[in-house]
């Protein structure tokens, strides 16, 4: 892409762009996979040498979000130490957010280790704005440093022994003006489109875009249908699934997109090692923006194509809410933006115009706005469960009239202003609120690895 203009650059920029820079397969939760890709990415540049310390630095909401989520092919473990031990001994960088994917049994034992023998030091910048990771992998006498920031796996800077690496394959290839990076430009695009305009990009997707998300449906479902079997994580959708069973409870659309979707993050929160497809750098927010969609369209009639451009909606539109909230934030992006892009989706799927989407949006924004995000664990179900919910209850209201009207709280004349004022929620409002539960979780005591 040319990033001669800025707004030529703008111009240029499709759908694919992005399904592109924001769909992407993720092996376990983001945050501490961001972590050993960066350790990873460091390590490599020793090429082999064996590796003595990690220090990682940490913004304040990779910290939170990666304190207590398990990592996949630990059998049960946790831990941001844990995880740029796991990078830099196993990890392969080339497969970005899949990065551990090759780890096996000796590799968790020698992290493992490599953590009790306090070889890894995690540092929290409290006062970092924007996602940032930093980590140094020391051995054989050797330095290499590798920083991402931004989004998970944007590689901005690898150093070895102080000096920097021009160029290098985990390295984005151009930068746009100012030193934005492309997913930055895409957002400040996407920020600048109105609703209808996000609808009309689903005219643009063509039969390689619709393989593409109906790619990223069936990873979800895979991870849906293992935590459904196997009722792992706190068993959220498996329980909703024995109640329907035993007649406590009556399934219709509702409840079958929060079992799924809630059945998918059971396994995804426990450290299965199935990858998600994620939406705006978030495995939870793709099993949002995709599971309820595919729930409901066994209950209307409906084509191949509505479905996946129901479904390519969703991702555009929780793309254009993270774009104002930032990728992390106070907010519970699964329930404010994926929320907002599966109830966008649903009613899309339903027949429903943009009148009707833009009320589901503003609905769903009034029901979950106040949700907050007190980092990845087990009980993540639980709020994905109701955001799949209140998705679809969100829809069925719109499509029966039922809007908010825009003198309610943060609510405004139109989506976008409403999606705009969920960011300036997240982003000023809710500062002193991030820190509070950042606090509250750091002063847990939680048991040795």
């Amino acid at each position: 892409m040319n990033w001669s203009d800025m707004d030529n650059a703008v111009k240029e920029f499709t759908v694919k762009d992005i399904l592109r820079t924001e769909v992407a397969p993720a092996l376990g939760c983001t945050e501490p996979i961001a972590i050993a890709l960066a350790a990873s990415a460091a390590a490599a540049l020793l090429e082999g040498a064996p590796i003595e310390s990690i220090e990682i630095w940490v913004d304040p909401n990779i910290y939170k979000n990666g304190f207590a989520v398990v990592i996949p092919g630990t059998q049960g473990h946790n831990g941001l130490d844990l995880a740029a031990a796991l990078g830099a001994l196993g990890g392969v960088p080339e497969l970005r957010l899949q990065v551990l994917e090759p780890i096996d049994d000796p590799v968790v034992d020698q992290a493992r280790t490599m953590v009790r023998e306090k070889k890894v030091r995690v540092n929290l910048l409290e006062d970092r704005k924007g996602l940032f990771i930093r980590a140094v992998v020391e051995g054989a006498g050797r330095q290499a440093e590798c920083t991402i920031r931004d989004m998970h796996d944007n590689i901005v800077s690898l150093k070895l022994d102080g000096e920097e690496i021009s160029e290098h394959p985990l390295k984005p290839d151009t930068t746009g003006p100012d030193g934005k990076t492309e997913l930055q430009l895409v957002e400040l695009w996407l920020k600048s489109l109105p609703l209808v305009r996000l609808i009309e990009l689903l005219d643009h997707l063509d039969e390689e875009d619709l393989q593409f998300i109906e790619e990223g449906v069936q990873y979800n479902l895979r991870l849906a249908d293992y935590g459904l079997k196997h009722g792992s994580g706190l068993g959220i959708g498996k329980t909703l699934d024995r109640l329907v069973r035993q007649r406590m409870m009556k399934q219709d659309m509702g409840l079958a997109a929060r079992i799924l979707t809630a059945s998918a993050s059971d396994a995804r929160m426990d450290g299965v090692k199935l990858p998600a497809m994620s939406s705006a750098g978030s495995g939870n927010h793709g099993l949002t923006a995709t599971l309820p969609i595919w729930a409901v369209k066994d209950y209307v009639e409906c084509d191949r194509r509505t479905v996946l451009e129901a479904i390519g909606l969703s991702h555009i539109i929780t793309a254009h809410v993270k774009a104002h909230t930032g990728r992390l934030s106070a907010v519970c992006g699964c329930s404010i933006a994926a929320g907002a892009g599966a109830t966008a989706g649903i009613t899309y799927l339903l027949g429903g115009d943009r009148h009707h989407i833009a009320g589901a949006i503003t609905n769903l924004t009034q029901d979950l706005a106040g949700v907050i995000c007190d980092g990845a664990k087990a009980g993540c179900s639980l709020k994905l469960a109701t955001a799949a919910g209140t998705a679809v209850q969100s829809a069925l209201f719109a499509l029966q009239g039922v809007h908010v009207k825009a003198t309610d709280g943060i609510i405004s004349t139109s989506p976008e202003k409403t999606m705009e004022n969920v960011g300036i929620l997240s982003n000023q409002g809710m500062i002193e609120t991030d820190r509070t539960i950042l606090k509250i979780m750091i002063e847990k005591q939680f048991v040795d690895i």
